[in-house]
C-alpha cells in the first residue's frame, strides 16, 4: 500500500474545489490533510471561508482545520467569479451555516509553521485557487520554500487559451504577480491546466448516478453540478461541465491516470492583452529550463471511476 501524503489545500470554494475536498477528505488512507487554507477568488473571502467550513462539515472529518488567508492579491484588485459559481461562490444546493468554526491562526501562518514543523519534503501543497496564499508564504519565510515537496496547482492554459480573457485561466489571471513567485521558486511542479481539465467533462450519467447513491454528499455534488453545468455548456457549447480542481486531488491519488511534459512555464504580468497567461515553452522553443510538469491530457472514464468511488465513501 503506497504511504500516505501529507498536504494543504489551498482553496476559494467553488463548486470544483468542492468536489475536489470531498475526494481528498474520503481518502485518508491516501492523504493526511494537514489543513485547508482559504484564499479569495471565486467570490470574497468571508463567503470561501464559509463554503470551505460547509464541505468540510458535509464529510464530518472535524480532525481537519480551516483557516482564513489572504483577502486579496497581492497587489492589485481582487478579481470573482459569481457568474460562473453563483452568488454564494457555491450555488446548488442550500448547506445552512457551517457547523464547524474557522481557526483563529492566519492561513499564512499555518502554511508557513507546518512547513517548518514537519520533516522538508514530506509536504506537498495542492492549490485550487489564486495563488495569493503559497506566495505571500514564500516571500515572508523564504525558508520554508526549499522544505515543500512539491505543488500541484490547478491554473493555467496553453492549446484551450484563457476562461477569462482570451489568454489567461482565473486562478492565474486573478493573482498574476503571486503565481509569478510561485513558478519562479523553484519547487517541484506540477500544472493541471485547462488543456487537462476540459478533458475531463461531466456526464448526465454520472450525475445521475450519484444522485442515486442516496447521500448527503452524492447529493450535493449532484446538486453543485446541476449548477455551474449551465454555465459552461452554454459557453462552449459542450455535453457536460470541466471539473477542473478535482484533477489535482486525482493526480495526488492516482498520477498515473494523467499525462503531460516537463517544460517551462513563465507568467506573465505586464502585458495588458495577455495578462495572467501561462506562457508553456511545450515545444522547447525558448531553451528556459524546465520548471513544471505541465499536463495535457487524463483517462477520463478512470478520473470519474475514481470520484464516484471515493465520493460514495461519504
Amino acid at each position: 500500500m503506497a504511504e500516505q501524503q501529507k498536504i494543504i489545500i489551498d482553496t476559494d470554494p467553488g463548486q470544483d474545489d468542492a468536489v475536489a475536498l470531498l475526494l481528498a477528505l474520503a481518502s485518508p488512507e491516501a492523504l493526511q490533510v494537514l489543513g485547508v487554507t482559504v484564499v479569495a477568488g471565486n467570490v470574497p473571502l468571508s463567503l470561501t471561508v464559509r463554503n470551505a467550513l460547509n464541505i468540510v462539515g458535509l464529510t464530518g472529518r472535524r480532525d481537519v482545520p480551516v483557516f482564513a488567508g489572504c483577502d486579496r492579491p497581492m497587489n492589485r484588485e481582487g478579481v470573482t467569479a459569481e457568474e460562473v459559481h453563483g452568488a454564494s461562490g457555491l450555488d446548488g444546493i442550500d448547506l445552512g451555516e457551517p457547523e464547524l468554526t474557522v481557526s483563529s491562526q492566519h492561513g499564512v501562518d499555518f502554511i508557513v509553521e507546518t512547513l517548518r514543523r514537519e520533516e522538508a519534503g514530506t509536504v506537498t501543497l495542492c492549490t485550487l485557487g489564486p495563488l495569493t496564499n503559497i506566495a505571500t508564504a514564500f516571500s515572508r519565510a523564504p525558508d520554508i520554500i526549499a522544505r515543500v515537496r512539491r505543488i500541484v496547482l490547478m491554473g493555467g492554459a496553453l492549446f484551450e487559451g484563457g476562461n477569462i480573457t482570451p489568454a489567461a485561466e482565473f486562478n492565474i489571471y486573478v493573482d498574476p504577480e503571486a503565481a509569478d513567485i510561485v513558478f519562479r521558486s523553484g519547487v517541484d511542479l506540477v500544472v493541471l491546466p485547462l488543456d487537462v481539465t476540459h478533458k475531463a467533462l461531466t456526464s448526465r450519467a454520472w450525475v445521475n448516478g450519484l444522485r442515486a447513491l442516496g447521500t448527503r454528499a452524492g447529493d450535493a455534488v449532484a446538486a453543485w453540478t446541476d449548477f455551474f453545468e449551465r454555465y459552461d455548456t452554454a459557453k462552449y457549447g459542450t455535453d457536460g461541465a470541466p471539473l477542473h480542481d478535482p484533477c489535482v486531488i486525482a493526480f495526488m491519488l492516482r498520477p498515473g491516470l494523467f499525462s503531460g511534459r516537463f517544460i517551462n512555464v513563465a507568467i506573465e504580468t505586464k502585458s495588458e492583452l495577455t495578462l495572467g497567461m501561462t506562457v508553456a515553452d511545450w515545444w522547447g522553443v525558448t531553451k528556459r529550463a524546465p520548471n513544471a510538469l505541465f499536463i495535457g491530457s487524463v483517462d477520463r472514464d478512470g478520473f470519474y471511476a475514481l470520484l464516484t468511488e471515493r465520493i460514495a465513501r461519504l
